[in-house]
């Protein structure tokens, strides 16, 4: 997900995301540890889509 979509969100569709991208990174970190992982290239996605929504929820507290 581009940060531009992720600034368009409100707070709590932001909230959700933030969620579910943490949920899909501990999904992936138990497939790796398990040796499932078929394209390790998706953790480091999720891990990167997960630090972008957490840095706006931050800049937008920061902004208040």
């Amino acid at each position: 997900m581009q940060p531009s979509e992720m600034r368009n969100l409100s707070d709590l569709e932001l909230e959700a995301r933030t969620r579910e991208f943490e949920e899909e990174v501990f999904m992936l970190q138990l497939k790796r540890a398990t040796s499932q992982l078929e394209n390790p290239m998706k953790m480091r996605a999720a891990r990167r889509d997960l630090a972008r929504c957490r840095t706006i929820r931050r800049e937008r507290v920061k902004a208040s």
